[in-house]
Formats: C-alpha cells, structure tokens, sequence
C-alpha cells in the first residue's frame, strides 16, 4: 500500500494565515503612516491668527539700538512685521528673534518693509543691551528696529496696538502681563493690525513673507 501523503492542506491553511497576518500589518503601518503624514502636513500649514479686537499702529517716541529716537512718522507707508521680546528670555525670545531673521532675509529686496522688535522689559533692554542682542542674530539696522524706551510708552503701545493684557493671571511672569508675546505681528502700510503668526513654528517665516505679499497688492 502506497504511504499516506503528506498533509499539504494543513500546511497550505497555515500560509494563508500567515499571508493574511501580514497583509494585515501592512495595512494598519500603512494607514497609520498616512494618518501621521496627514497630520504633519496639517501642521505645517500655519494659520494666521487674527487680533482680538480691531487695532492700530499708535504714535510713539522710541530708542533704537544706537540711542536714536525713532516714532511713528518714520513707519509710515511702511509694511511692518513686529515682534517683542526681553533679552533675558532665554526660551522662547531667541527662538522668535530667529525666526524674525528669517523673515529679514527673506524680506531683503522689499524696501517697503520694516521689521520691529519691542521689549517689555526696558529698564533691562538698554540700547547697548539691544544693540548686542541684535548683533547676535544678525540684525541689519536700516531695516530691523530693535526698540526700547520710556516703560509707560511702550507698554501702552504694546497694550493698546497689538497684545491683551492680563493683570490677574498670577502664573504670567512676563513683564506688562502681556498674553502672546511668542506672536510675530503683521502691520500694514495704513497701521492696521492685521494678523499675527506664531513665533515659534518653523514654518512662520515663509508664512509672513506670503503676508507680506499680499498686503503689498493692495492699493
């Protein structure tokens, strides 16, 4: 008699659930790389945030890095990209200065552009003070104010052109109790608030140069 075969259905049940474990796996890694792709590209399309309220460029008499008094009259016609900072900020205040860095290269052939810079915390941020801060992020003075001055005239500027204020926050270490100072501000050539970005994404330079564009196609 001739010997029993061998036992070829079992061992083609147990490839086929092999097959489909692994077809399986491949399934979930796949939609959950794409899910993950989804999301990153989500999240690398930066979104304006808009003012809490309507705003506008108010006059001032400010200190540039040299000592120099700059005010409103020198902005005028200006499109305008502000950021505030204190030089003792070690966090986040380098990152946004970096990010505004950016946004002055790429900004560089646009001669109707002014990047502004405004510390909360003047009794510190001297000019001599500013003045190192910008040379260590490579700030091009003609086109990149860095600006400090009386505390009641800047933090009245900063309250009433462009952040809220919150006194009764007791975590709120910043000086002026100022909410988003990580912001970057974009101001158009009438003075306007117009949107602000956020300072820390990587993403927010290119965001603002787009801005920029935009607000240079209006009349």
């Amino acid at each position: 008699m001739d010997p029993d075969p061998p036992a070829a259905p079992a061992q083609s049940k147990d490839e086929k659930l092999f097959l489909v474990i692994v077809i399986a796996l491949a399934l979930v890694a796949g939609v959950g790389s794409w899910f993950a792709a989804a999301a990153l590209a989500h999240r690398e399309k930066p979104h304006g945030i808009p003012p809490d309220k309507e705003r506008r460029l108010g006059d001032f008499s400010l200190m540039d890095t040299a000592g120099r008094t700059v005010t409103r009259n020198e902005l005028n016609g200006k499109v305008l990209v502000v950021s505030f900072l204190f030089t003792s900020c070690s966090l986040t205040c380098p990152e946004v200065t970096r990010h505004m860095a950016e946004i002055q290269r790429l900004a560089a052939t646009n001669t109707d552009v002014r990047l502004v810079s405004l510390t909360v915390d003047p009794r510190s941020d001297t000019p001599s003070v500013l003045a190192k801060w910008g040379a260590r992020f490579g700030v091009d003075t003609n086109r990149w104010l860095l600006l400090t001055g009386d505390k009641a005239t800047l933090h009245g500027l900063i309250g009433n052109s462009f952040l809220a204020q919150d006194a009764g926050d007791p975590f709120n270490s910043m000086p002026g109790n100022f909410a988003g100072t990580d912001r970057i501000a974009v101001v158009d050539k009438r003075g306007t608030l117009r949107v602000f970005f956020d300072g820390l994404r990587p993403e927010t330079p290119a965001a603002v140069a787009a801005e920029i564009g935009r607000l240079q196609k209006e009349n």
